[in-house]
């Protein structure tokens, strides 16, 4: 925190205070503590947790007149950053934002140390506009530093001239030099910081491509020498315990690492392509996330029958979409909701994607013959109240799986199908009588994943177009007048629901930039639930088809993962080109 003035000290409180960001009383109460003890007024406040270190850094540059930026979520490319040598940012506590005006911009703590501008002046030889930031957002842009890539590229070819020398045998103390060991750290460093899924690094003629999904999409980060692929390639192998000199067959393997002081599984899978070998990285956190179903995008009627199907002390609850759809997530939200020291839970699980304490975790290992099936059966002699299976892949995990319900367990599991009620034709089509799913079933989940529109947004009109979509999908469930969209949108669960228009409808979009490419940060859940009661098991028996299931489940209140998409444009959480990107094959 920045050195003020007991007079900017007490400008910033009350600046504070007045915008009903700190409660006047708690403040004056700890005001009067701090002038007993001597104890700076904001360090004061800040220790009982009143107010926030950003929250006094945004103030105080209202107070001085200067800009205030947010960093705490900002990467920074690494040009902008070099601006600036590494330790001279890291000492005076600044950091470069770029160039405007012939000036340089950059972001300190402390915007009234004219020493320290003066400094930077004279080094970089160019005047300095600066900013202020919070401790927070600063530090989080000095984690960012890396070393520079064509260092390494350079180094990667001249191991890889020394390596041409060698036997195979000498291969992993060439790949360990440090060169390929840190090119590699940078690049999983950007992953977890960008909160990545995957790195794609994909061979070109005559160059790498290193690729990351970031909120479900693909996008270029870096583009290397050709000479870095047989080192990076290999110090990889050596890393997953695969063959480095293997080079025609695909190979899977795994290691963790920690970065910084977040500790990631990564999941490797090698490929033979045109250009070389292809190599894609998974990336698992390991201190897992919040994990709270509410926050992921379920709510309404559909969180309501999840609760209802979860309550059962048997039966099964089935999570479906295609790959990378957040299935396995939900799946250990609904496990943490219920997790209690009274009940055993048992997963078995490929991968393993979060730990977590309480709950008794297996790994499937085929080649070790511990497959969902073996492994299943094995798990119901262990006098389990819960089984979570990873995923339903053959007849025989789905038989188990039922058995397992019909004996007085509660069982989660997964299928790949496109919507909740594609999961009940499926199972009919592994060999499951329908009488038996009728009499298991008790919740079935679709969903799939939309990016969140950034902080930095603007409202705008729907078009023509947008309007006659929306009114198409979800005109049958919006409040019918302004009087009803209070009720409304406390019943479905959407706050601020607009009352049904012809005219159009306020929606937003982010702003694109470098920090929210396409002006999204972040994921949400698009879901659909249907509760099997006596109406849907009467279907399953009669082996109805899926849309014949969705018709009678939306007359319950069902609302489809389209329409939930088109609730969360309309509440500012997503938006229309988004809904229509992962849901354009849903009705």
């Amino acid at each position: 925190m920045a050195l003020l003035t007991r007079e900017t000290q007490d400008k910033v409180v009350k600046l504070l205070v007045s915008e009903g960001l700190a409660d006047a009383g708690a403040v004056q109460a700890a005001l009067t503590e701090a002038e007993k003890t001597k104890q700076p007024i904001i360090a004061a406040l800040v220790a009982k947790k009143l107010i926030s270190n950003e929250m006094v850094a945004h103030a105080t540059a209202v107070v001085m007149g200067v800009q205030y930026v947010d960093l705490k979520n900002v990467m920074m490319d690494q040009e902008t950053l070099l601006l600036l040598p590494q330790d001279v940012a890291e000492r005076s506590m600044v950091v470069a934002l770029g160039e405007k005006d012939g000036s340089l911009v950059v972001a300190m703590m402390d915007v009234a140390n004219i020493q320290a501008i003066d400094y930077l002046a004279t080094l970089t030889g160019r005047p300095i506009k600066t900013v202020m930031s919070s401790e927070e957002g600063i530090r989080f842009v000095l984690s960012q530093y890396r070393g520079d890539f064509s260092d390494v590229s350079k180094a990667a070819e001249a191991s890889e001239t020394e390596a041409a020398k060698k036997t195979s045998a000498n291969v992993k103390t060439i790949t360990q030099d440090s060169p390929i060991s840190k090119a590699l750290t940078t690049i999983l460093e950007y992953a977890v910081k960008s909160k990545a899924s995957d790195i794609h690094i994909e061979p070109l003629e005559n160059s790498l491509i290193i690729r990351c999904r970031i909120d479900g999409v693909l996008r270029q980060v870096m583009e290397l020498p050709k000479s870095i692929e047989p080192a990076l390639v290999s110090r990889i192998k050596i890393l997953a315990n695969l063959k480095i000199d293997e080079h025609r067959v695909p190979q899977d393997g795994q290691f963790a690492v920690l970065v910084g002081d977040t500790e990631v599984d990564l999941r490797i899978a090698t490929s033979p392509v045109v250009w070389g070998e292809q190599v894609v990285i998974r990336l698992l956190d390991k201190t897992g996330t919040t994990l709270d179903i509410e926050q992921m995008g379920m709510t309404g009627h559909a969180l309501k029958m999840v609760e209802e199907g979860i309550a059962k002390p048997n039966g099964m609850v089935l999570t479906s979409g295609p790959t990378g759809s957040g299935k396995s997530t939900t799946l250990y939200a609904l496990v943490k909701r219920i997790k209690d020291e009274k009940i055993n839970i048992v997963t078995l699980e490929d991968p393993v994607e979060y730990k977590m304490d309480g709950v008794n975790q297996i790994q499937v290992n085929v080649d070790a013959g511990l497959t969902f099936a073996s492994g299943l059966r094995s798990i119901l002699r262990q006098d389990p109240d819960v089984v979570m299976v990873g995923e339903i892949r053959d007849g025989e995990t789905a038989q188990l799986a039922v058995q397992a319900a019909l004996t007085g367990h509660l069982v989660f599991s997964t299928l790949h199908t496109n919507s909740a009620a594609g999961i009940l034709p499926r199972l009919l089509d592994m060999g499951i009588e329908p009488f038996l799913l009728s009499s298991t079933l008790n919740t079935v989940i679709g969903q799939r994943l939309v990016r969140r529109v950034a902080e930095k947004r603007e409202t705008y009109t729907s078009s023509e177009a947008e309007t006659a979509e929306m009114n198409a999908v979800v005109s049958e469930i919006l409040p019918k007048t302004a009087a009803e969209v209070p009720s409304v949108s406390e019943d479905l669960g959407y706050p601020g629901l607009p009352a049904v228009s012809q005219k159009g409808y306020t929606l937003v979009r982010g702003i694109d930039d470098k920090d929210t490419p396409g002006g999204y940060k972040g994921r949400a859940g698009l879901y659909e639930t249907i509760s099997v009661d006596d109406d849907i098991q009467k279907l399953i028996n009669s082996r109805a088809t899926s849309s014949e299931i969705m018709k009678v489940a939306k007359m319950k209140g069902t609302i489809t993962m389209r329409q939930d998409g088109m609730l969360k444009a309309l509440s500012g959480i997503t938006t229309m080109k988004e809904v229509d990107r992962v849901a354009s094959d849903l009705a």
